[in-house]
């Protein structure tokens, strides 16, 4: 696993699960076998990533059998299934380039049913991640053959108290943020628990050819050789996010003994990372601007909730970490590129669309700068994003270049930003769910940045971080903010 292990799933009761059922689309539209190339940006990382909604228990369904949710979600996702159709297939090797593509085979999604003498409210802050989470969700066993794992998997529990989770798995292979929550909206509504179907939903009919995205079919090498975009005279350049990620591995390489950022590089693992979820309420959000900026009028110098925390958090991370301060350091993060390609992607493309925006800075020059400046750049980062920047980025991915299965570099900060896809106002039962978390990933060191359920303006921030550090980084990530 990927976070340091504790106990405190001993506490709990455990969880039964009482059945378990492949879900195949409803024959509303035939689909017909077939290869749906991915492109590089889908390979990066084709294992299922994991989200658990908690819903509380309610008068609303308080009389509702498990069986009668379990049909309701199984009805649903059967509908789902039959327009997004790829879900429902495997992935596929192709012996000749040793590439995953999407075979829409039909094999199905799992759906499973548990239920445990456990109380939500015996888990306390629910925003907190535990170990006792993963048992909420069904986990098939990888053998190592992706053509035998279920790309959507999920899993409906009845607490003792009456209340529920609603687990999902998603190959990150299918969807990327943005695309899961459209894909769960569409579940949620067809599953027609205590309302009626939704057809007015609004949301995009979804598009799952890759199209432009491609590197090395015709469609898409058309799309990736274009010239400079009109006004640019200059050659494409390589994308920051790989160019760096490169000279991080090089500096790590080059350190005595492989020493990195104060930590080994080559043993570096996930397996002692703690999660720990950071509140920040809107008013401390508003304390920072006021203490960052003196008070003072920023005249015509504007910045996103995003920019400042991400700029806050990269300064204290780094400086909890003890980089050296020569040391390279870099802070990265997602951006959509749906709107950034030329022309843009069709209105509802299903797969993934993000690229990493990158900054590098030595470690004594990121904490010798002001948040102002730190934000400046990360502005200038974004505004990099061009058809340029995902040609050459998608291209170096095609040639090996990936993060999927690197390590936690301590000089590498990475964020990416969920406030734009609130999870907890899908109401696969009755209402928002309590809270949505997401469970281990394959980078657990990643820093969401979340909604908070209670507080639209706030923002949550879920980090894995080594234990020894934890509280140097509380210190100086909320400095400032109380």
């Amino acid at each position: 696993m990927a976070t340091k292990k504790h106990d405190d799933h001993e506490n709990y009761p455990t969880v039964l699960v009482t059945k378990t059922v492949t879900v195949h689309p409803k024959p509303l539209l035939h689909h017909p076998q077939q290869i749906l190339h991915l492109s590089n940006l889908d390979r990066q990382c084709p294992m299922l990533m994991y989200v658990v909604f908690f819903y509380k228990p309610c008068f609303a369904y308080q009389n509702l059998s498990l069986g009668s949710i379990f049909n309701s979600l199984k009805s649903g996702l059967e509908e789902t299934l039959s327009i997004w159709y790829p879900a429902a297939g495997r992935l596929s090797l192709n012996q000749a380039d040793g590439k995953l593509n999407l075979w829409c085979n039909n094999g199905g999604a799992v759906l499973a049913e548990a239920v445990t003498t456990a109380k939500i409210i015996q888990l306390g802050d629910l925003s907190q991640y535990k170990e006792f989470f993963e048992r909420l969700a069904y986990k098939p066993v990888f053998q190592g053959n992706f053509s035998q794992m279920p790309l959507i998997v999920a899993q409906v529990t009845r607490f003792g108290c009456g209340g529920y989770s609603i687990s999902i798995g998603a190959s990150h292979s299918l969807f990327d943020g943005p695309a899961t929550y459209d894909f769960l909206r569409a579940w949620a509504s067809n599953s027609a628990i205590l309302k009626e179907k939704r057809s007015t939903l609004q949301i995009y009919e979804p598009v799952h050819e890759r199209g432009p995205l491609l590197v090395g079919t015709q469609h898409g090498q058309q799309q990736l050789t274009k010239l400079p975009e009109s006004g640019s005279s200059a050659p494409t350049r390589g994308a920051a996010a790989i160019d760096h990620l490169h000279q991080l591995i090089k500096q790590a390489l080059a350190g005595p003994d492989m020493k990195f950022g104060g930590s080994n590089f080559s043993n570096t693992g996930n397996s002692n990372l703690v999660l720990k979820t950071f509140h920040l309420s809107g008013a401390m959000i508003e304390s920072l601007k006021i203490k960052v900026f003196g008070g003072e009028s920023r005249g015509s110098f504007s910045f996103s909730s995003f920019e400042l925390i991400a700029a806050h958090l990269w300064k204290a991370r780094t400086k909890a970490l003890g980089v050296k301060k020569g040391a390279m350091v870099c802070l990265q993060f997602a951006v959509d590129l749906r709107n950034k390609m030329v022309p843009p992607l069709p209105k509802g493309f299903s797969g993934n669309a993000f690229v990493l925006a990158s900054i590098a800075l030595t470690a004594e020059q990121l904490e010798g700068s002001s948040h102002e400046a730190i934000i400046e750049k990360i502005k200038q980062a974004k505004n990099s994003i061009s058809n340029d920047y995902v040609i050459a980025y998608n291209k170096a991915l095609d040639g090996g270049a990936a993060q999927g299965s690197l390590p936690p570099i301590n000089e590498l900060t990475l964020v990416s930003d969920w406030t734009r896809m609130p999870f907890h106002t899908i109401d696969f039962l009755h209402g928002e769910a309590a809270y949505v978390s997401p469970l281990l990933s394959p980078i657990p060191q990643v820093a969401y940045f979340m909604q908070n359920p209670n507080d639209l303006r706030g923002i949550g921030v879920r980090i894995g971080l080594p234990p020894q550090f934890l509280n140097a980084f509380s210190h100086y990530f909320l400095t400032n903010l109380q």
